[in-house]
């Protein structure tokens, strides 16, 4: 639903959170355009969404609605993300230990078979079922 109105728009829709909080959630919408994002880009989806959002009403309760450029640390969501940006630093969360780890920084690889492929700085190759990853972000390299 959210994916049709940015796309129409001209804008790609990068990817979706959605933290739940007891007085007020908070949806944020990453979205993403071939010549960057500005802040008048941002307000023209959110305002676009607010009136989906109100008549769809795929929320219940209150929340508060961020539309945000992805920025320099870019979160990747899925498996064409992390083709994409194979070759750039990533940071990784898992949402559980994988030989005892939770959190994997390298060289993004990209997906093999169903499973993201990094390289550590130790020379060792990860292999991270997507379905592990709780977030992925790029590192800035400035």
């Amino acid at each position: 639903m959210l994916a049709a109105v940015v796309e129409a728009m001209g804008y790609e829709l990068v990817g979706v959170e959605f933290h739940a909080h007891r007085d007020n959630a908070l949806l944020r919408i990453y979205v993403d355009n071939e010549n960057g994002i500005s802040l008048d880009d941002c307000q023209r989806v959110s305002h676009q969404l607010s009136g989906v959002l109100d008549v769809e009403e795929p929320v219940t309760g209150r929340y508060t609605l961020e539309v945000s450029s992805p920025g320099l640390d870019r979160p990747l969501f899925d498996a064409a993300h992390f083709n994409r940006f194979a070759g750039s630093e990533v940071r990784i969360q898992l949402r559980e230990l994988l030989d005892g780890r939770r959190k994997l920084v390298g060289r993004l690889l990209g997906m093999r078979d169903d499973n993201v492929a990094i390289m550590d700085s130790e020379g060792r190759e990860w292999r991270v079922p997507l379905d592990r990853i709780e977030k992925a972000r790029l590192v800035p390299e400035l």
